[in-house]
């Protein structure tokens, strides 16, 4: 079942009299369970295109369809809504509230969502066993402050999952890890996707990730191709 389809989208910037087209025509299909890794070199539009999915970044020309819905056809508050309670973010920097420990870091999204959760102890528990999975057990009342760039790395791994997401957008999402801890969060990555159906695209530079997951698109210069 195609759960996103990226149909025909062109992202344009001006700057002064200069064009940038950072996406350029894409037109792509993910399925639901899909684990989808977009490569490219710096500057590619990768980030770009995730914001696009993500309902961050409105596209200039073309339709972002989730569920054969046109996602920027919505109004703010449905398109608040797609993003809390169907897309889990992982961006480039980890981006943790440095007065939350761990664990208040992970309950935090739970905020903007439309539905509250009726159980925050329950919700407590879910942060605390999403913080185990990622091995950071002992770390739960810690704060940013506290902790290394590798672990607020899989702090924010680790609340990405906090809303049940559909689909995972992880944009370099191993980038402060060492080789063994990479490993161990894709493995966690293949986990969720195997065993909850959660759709993963991941933009990465590093081939041998990429090389892991199920399908391959390269992105150069805003034009994607699948590998």
């Amino acid at each position: 079942m195609t759960q996103l389809r990226i149909d025909s989208i062109t992202k344009t910037y001006f700057i002064g009299d200069l064009r940038i087209d950072a996406v350029k025509n894409a037109t792509i299909e993910v399925k639901k369970g899909d684990f989808v890794s977009i490569i490219g070199h710096s500057g590619s539009g990768k980030t770009t295109l995730l914001s696009i999915i993500g309902g961050i970044a409105s596209p200039t020309s073309g339709r972002l369809l989730f569920r054969d819905e046109d996602i920027y056809a919505f109004g703010s508050d449905r398109l608040s809504d797609y993003r809390c309670e169907n897309i889990g973010f992982m961006f480039q920097f980890a981006s943790l509230l440095p007065i939350l420990t761990a664990k208040e870091n992970l309950l935090l999204p739970l905020i903007f969502r439309s539905k509250k959760p009726e159980n925050m102890q329950e919700a407590g528990h879910k942060a605390v066993e999403l913080l185990k999975m990622v091995g950071l057990g002992d770390k739960i009342d810690a704060y940013p402050s506290q902790l290394s760039g590798g672990q607020q790395r899989r702090v924010a791994i680790a609340r990405a999952f906090m809303n049940d997401p559909e689909v995972i957008l992880a944009d370099e999402p191993t980038g402060d890890l060492d080789e063994d801890t990479e490993q161990e969060m894709i493995k966690f990555f293949r986990k969720m996707n195997e065993e909850k159906g959660i759709t993963f695209i991941m933009v990465t530079h590093n081939t041998g990730l990429a090389h892991q997951t199920k399908r391959h698109i390269r992105m150069t210069n805003g034009i994607i191709k699948e590998i």
